[in-house]
């Protein structure tokens, strides 16, 4: 595991310097027992890209908000200070990328649109046998 004091590693060509990140401890409502009042287990770290200095302007706008992640999944410290880092850099990853591109509407084959008519009219034929019989 790294240095949670680190540089944090987003991707091959992104680090976030460790001086751009920003911590906050408190006590965690989760795992622990008696010891979840003594100890500030619970982490949330900051970042805000638009004063970052190591990103490029393309990022930059593709990154317009600032980041935070909470963390307090483990007893310690040191392990959601972990999993906060790990949880910041899967969420960079996933804004750098951007919008999945739309899928392109094609036309239903004429296979396809039998298969669903002869399924709307067995399910048709099915609900039928639940009605009343007519009166005469």
């Amino acid at each position: 595991m790294a240095d949670p004091t680190s540089d944090l590693v987003v991707a091959d060509d992104l680090t976030i310097p460790a001086s751009e990140l920003r911590w906050r401890f408190s006590r965690s409502s989760g795992p622990g027992g008696q010891s979840v009042n003594t100890s500030d287990s619970r982490v949330e770290l900051f970042w805000d890209p638009v004063g970052s200095r190591v990103l490029t302007p393309s990022q930059r706008d593709r990154l317009r908000t600032s980041f935070t992640v909470v963390a307090s999944e483990h007893r310690s410290q040191l392990q959601n200070r972990q999993a906060a880092r790990h949880r910041l850099a899967r969420n960079v990853v996933s804004a750098l990328a951007g919008p999945r591109k739309r899928r392109r509407r094609t036309r239903p084959t004429r296979g396809s649109v039998t298969r669903r008519r002869e399924a709307k009219r067995k399910r048709s034929q099915l609900k039928a046998t639940r009605r009343r019989p007519p009166m005469e």
